[in-house]
């Protein structure tokens, strides 16, 4: 304890001394660290978000065209659909033994970037949400909506009050003035993609496209004619739960068989797109890691440049009484000060980095990254930095160890 209690002020004083070359050594530790933990919490974030997005969704069906596109659009909102597939086709597939629930949902609108989506009350249920204020829509009063809770929070809009949404899944498109919507109800908050959702009847959507003088006025549900059928109506997917695990083994392959028809399992398809991204997120890992190792040696070398500036000093030291623990313990100390420094410096711009990525994406209305968490795996990068700044220091340290006084003084 005597030897650690002169090692340490000594150790921090000949840091000082070299002030350039031990920030320069902290920060190249520090930007592979901060590079390592945004990595890892950006995707733990992603993966751990789409996963309770996807929970309880076995099986997406729509039109023929990229299944992850499919999944993406909707399954976690967040690209174009491939297209619209019959209701007739959609109700005949949701029958079948094998499926326990099929929800049905309509895309093609928004209101400032927030999607409005056409569906039945089984939708609110399959997301374990509940109305916090008002109530759900009703069937049979088209135009009325049920907005998520972000939706509330950013948007502005409350109970009672009307908009216009626009037609596209972004802003510019055109708007559909003359039928606005009423919020009757807000979702509380769940986590999860319907947060950021505007949830409506498929009336609601087929009224809005079918029949253009229909004002909200009315708040009638609108009889088909002679031209417009349920046979007519579409819609752009069909989220399916499995009744029993053995469907996914050949109830996909009979959608697929269907003309026009394409399934997509959400958790093939998010395995396939992390499989995609993995190996840009392996080369930034491999980079970070090469930086965290160019700070090692960058380490070493300071150390061992220092013990030969200093053997004089090592040599006065011995003289007046410390003994070669206490050498071996300064120069060690050296390279476990830096390699502290540099992981809580590289922890905090990391965590940094992720929050302000976090709010720029979040203005966009994406998926939420927070630099607010803190994950196991930071833990083994911290440790595995600091293990190395220690390695660095110990051929140094066993070097003024080893040498005598005799010996410090023939070579300073």
């Amino acid at each position: 304890m005597n030897a650690l209690a002169t090692a340490l002020p000594l150790a921090l004083a000949y840091l000082r001394e070299r002030l350039l070359s031990t920030l320069l050594n902290i920060l190249l530790l520090a930007l592979g660290i901060a590079t390592i933990v945004l990595l890892l919490l950006t995707m733990s974030q992603a993966e751990d978000r789409m996963d309770r997005d996807a929970a309880g969704i076995d099986l997406v069906v729509g039109a023929k065209g990229s299944p992850l596109q499919l999944v993406l659009s909707s399954v976690f909102h967040v690209d174009i659909p491939t297209g619209n597939i019959a209701l007739k086709e959609a109700d005949r597939i949701g029958a079948e033994a094998v499926v326990k629930r099929a929800i049905p949902i309509a895309l093609g609108d928004s209101y400032r970037a927030f999607r409005i989506v056409g569906t039945v009350p089984g939708y609110v249920d399959l997301y374990g949400a509940s109305v916090s204020g008002g109530r759900i829509w009703a069937r049979a009063r088209p135009m009325e909506v049920l907005i998520g809770a972000d939706v509330a929070a950013r948007s502005g809009l409350g109970l009672g009050q009307k908009f216009a949404g626009t037609h596209g899944l972004s802003d510019g498109g055109g708007g559909h003035d003359g039928q606005p919507f009423e919020v009757v109800g807000i979702l509380a908050p769940t986590g999860r993609v319907i947060d950021r959702l505007i949830l409506t009847s498929l009336d609601s959507i087929w009224t809005l496209h079918q029949h253009p003088g229909v004002g909200s006025e009315s708040r009638k549900a609108v009889p088909p004619t002679a031209n417009e059928t349920d046979d007519d109506k579409e819609i752009t997917a069909l989220l399916i739960q499995y009744a029993n695990p053995l469907a996914a083994a050949s109830f996909p392959r009979r959608v697929n068989a269907v003309s026009g028809l394409q399934a997509a399992a959400p958790a093939m398809e998010m395995a396939r797109l992390f499989a995609l991204l993995g190996f840009g997120v392996t080369a930034l890992k491999v980079f970070a890691a090469i930086m965290i190792l160019c700070a090692g040696l960058g380490i070493f070398i300071g150390l061992m440049n220092a013990l030969d500036e200093r053997r004089a000093d090592l040599a006065l030291l011995r003289i007046l009484g410390a003994n070669r623990g206490t050498v071996f313990l300064t120069i060690l100390t050296q390279g476990f000060a830096l390699g502290v420094a540099g992981v809580i410096l590289g922890v905090l711009l990391g965590h940094a980095g992720a929050e302000w990525i976090g709010q720029s994406v979040a203005a966009a209305h994406r998926v939420r990254l927070t630099g607010l968490t803190w994950i196991a795996a930071e833990c083994w990068v911290a440790g595995l930095a600091i293990v190395l700044s220690l390695a660095a220091g110990l051929f140094p340290a066993w070097r003024a160890y080893r040498d005598s006084v005799p010996e410090l003084l023939g070579r300073a």
